[in-house]
């Protein structure tokens, strides 16, 4: 499929009562002629559906790799970020509302086909390319194939997402992906429903699918909301089940909420309960917990499951100290540390460098 073309996609079927079921994600929207789903980017023209956004982004932008976040894919890497327009979760608490909730197709000002999006990220020397501020789930055709023009060039994929797709759809997605930092937004089917308009089973399903199917190196992601899925009791059943039926390896991230979107009279995460968080993890057998959007280098720094030594000391996105050798293990007591390792870490730091990839057309 080329830039020009008219971005048919996939994963539908007609109903016997002449409407158009997007099998994509379980919102299962039901489109007559014309109609949008609930992404806002998918569309019913005649009997085709249409991806309104292949080839368009929001923006261009080389990230550190912890900042999507994962800390176990090649740390201190950079990674060419970009994602497109409009979401299939209708999160309150969306912290990238302009990008996901946007139905204007005006501001997808940045027009790039697959392959420029490839030579870009060789030229700017970056290890992956994500796919992410908004849900790549719902480009997932324009992602799989900005995949493919990558790994021709040896350029490793990232898609940074909720989670919420259909088994076949997943299947096709996750066989383009190199690593996935995955959103458990809470261990609630309340929360979801009542915050994301979606449901929690779905999510559990794609994490068990990445870890057990999948050569996909995963990571998790959860932003805690005072009062909403930060409870003790809430967050040592999450940690239970990730440990059960994930494995203790699992990397897992809290992340600090702010005041945002719908939910601007909520108070900002403070960082005590994020090291709290995360020292429930650690009690509940998870080996590598890391708290985000605040300053805490404990929180930051990958240890040695084995013998607690520092491996990997973080300063926000700063690499200070890296031990591990290129097959991932400790030299104190040659523990494997899971994850994808590099003899040398990356050097590429906090720096965050916007780019235009028509530079590179």
């Amino acid at each position: 499929m080329t830039q020009n073309s008219a971005y048919k996609a996939r994963y539908w079927h007609m109903l016997a009562d002449g409407r158009m079921q997007c099998d994509l994600c379980p919102r299962d929207c039901r489109l007559h002629d014309g109609q949008r789903g609930a992404c806002f980017v998918r569309m019913r023209e005649g009997d085709e559906m249409l991806l309104t956004t292949y080839g368009r982004s929001s923006g261009f932008c080389i990230d550190p790799i912890e900042k999507k976040p994962l800390n176990h894919f090649y740390p201190g890497s950079s990674v060419l970020s970009f994602g497109t327009a409009g979401c299939n979760l209708a999160c309150k608490f969306c912290q990238n509302w302009d990008i996901s909730k946007s139905r204007d197709m005006d501001r997808l000002m940045d027009q790039a086909s697959p392959e420029a999006i490839a030579i870009a990220a060789e030229q700017s020397g970056c290890k992956s390319v994500a796919f992410t501020y908004n849900d790549p789930v719902i480009f997932a055709e324009y992602a799989m194939d900005v995949a493919d023009a990558c790994h021709a060039r040896g350029i490793k994929t990232v898609a940074v997402t909720a989670g919420y797709m259909h088994d076949a759809a997943r299947c096709d997605f996750y066989a383009k992906m190199d690593a996935a930092n995955v959103d458990l937004k809470a261990f609630t089917d309340e929360f979801y429903i009542k915050l994301t308009g979606s449901h929690l089973q779905p999510v559990l399903d794609t994490l068990r699918y990445l870890k057990h199917e999948t050569d996909v190196w995963l990571e998790i992601t959860t932003l805690l909301i005072p009062g909403e899925n930060d409870s003790d009791a809430e967050l040592t059943a999450m940690c239970q089940w990730i440990r059960k039926e994930l494995g203790s390896d699992v990397p897992l991230h809290f992340s600090a909420f702010h005041p945002d979107y719908k939910m601007p009279g909520v108070p900002a995460t403070p960082a005590s309960k994020l090291i709290r968080a995360r020292d429930i993890a650690l009690s509940e057998g998870l080996r590598y917990v890391y708290t985000g959007n605040v300053h805490n280098q404990e929180g930051d720094t990958t240890f040695c499951p084995g013998c607690q030594t520092p491996l990997v000391v973080r300063d926000w996105y700063n690499i200070e100290r890296y031990l591990l050798s290129e097959k991932g293990r400790c030299p104190v007591c040659d523990a494997a540390i899971a994850g994808r390792f590099d003899k040398r870490a990356g050097g590429f730091g906090r720096k965050r460098i916007p780019i235009a990839i028509r530079e590179y057309a």
